[in-house]
C-alpha cells in the first residue's frame, strides 16, 4: 500500500483530486435546459436539450421520465447530429425538369411551385366516383411520406390535410417502412 502514489488533496476534502481535475467544469455548466420529446417514434421519450449562447450543445434522455428513465434509442441519441450538421441543407435547392445543375431559390418560389403542382395534379387526376357510382374522391397520382424525424403531430396533420383535405390515398410514415 505504501508504494501507491499519493494524490494532492483539497483542504476541505479527504478525496484525492488532481489540481487539473479541480479546475475542470462540465461543458453543460451555465447552459439553459429545455425539456423536449424525441421526434422519432410514438414512444415519446423525454429529452433534455441544452443550449448555451443560442447554440445547441447537447441532447440527452431525461432521467425523470417514466417512459425512458434517461435512456434514448440509437436514433434518439443522434438527434443533435441531425440538427448541428454542416452538411444539412438550409436553403431551397432546385433543379429544373431535364436540368443537370442545382440552383438556390427563395422559399416563396418553392412553396408556390409545390402548391401549383399539387393543385394541377388534383385537378387533372382526382377520381370523384368509382365504377359503381360511389363517391370516393381519391387522388392516387400524388403520394405523401412523413419522415422519421417528423413529430407524431406533424405526421397526423399530414394525414388529415392530404387524405381528408385533398383525397390523397398513398400516404406513409417513414417509421413504418
Amino acid at each position: 500500500m505504501s508504494d501507491l502514489p499519493r494524490w494532492p488533496r483539497t483542504p476541505s476534502s479527504n478525496q484525492p483530486y488532481s489540481r487539473q481535475g479541480l479546475d475542470k467544469a462540465s461543458r453543460l455548466r451555465g447552459a439553459t435546459v429545455t425539456e423536449g420529446v424525441c421526434p422519432y417514434c410514438a414512444v415519446g421519450c423525454a429529452q433534455l436539450i441544452y443550449t448555451k449562447d443560442g447554440e445547441l450543445i447537447d441532447i440527452e434522455g431525461n432521467p425523470e421520465s417514466p417512459i425512458n428513465q434517461g435512456t434514448l434509442c440509437p436514433k434518439g441519441i443522434t438527434l443533435k447530429q441531425n440538427i448541428v450538421n454542416d452538411r444539412r441543407l438550409t436553403k431551397v435547392m432546385y433543379r429544373a425538369p431535364g436540368g443537370t445543375a442545382w440552383e438556390e431559390k427563395p422559399w416563396d418560389f418553392a412553396i408556390e411551385r409545390i402548391a401549383r403542382l399539387v393543385k394541377q395534379t388534383r385537378d387533372e387526376h382526382l377520381i370523384q366516383k368509382d365504377a359503381a357510382g360511389r363517391t370516393v374522391n381519391a387522388l392516387t397520382r400524388l403520394g405523401v411520406i412523413g419522415g422519421c424525424t417528423d413529430t407524431n403531430e406533424l405526421n397526423y396533420l399530414l394525414v388529415k390535410a392530404f387524405r381528408a383535405g385533398l383525397g390523397v390515398v398513398p400516404i406513409e410514415q417513414q417509421a413504418r417502412i
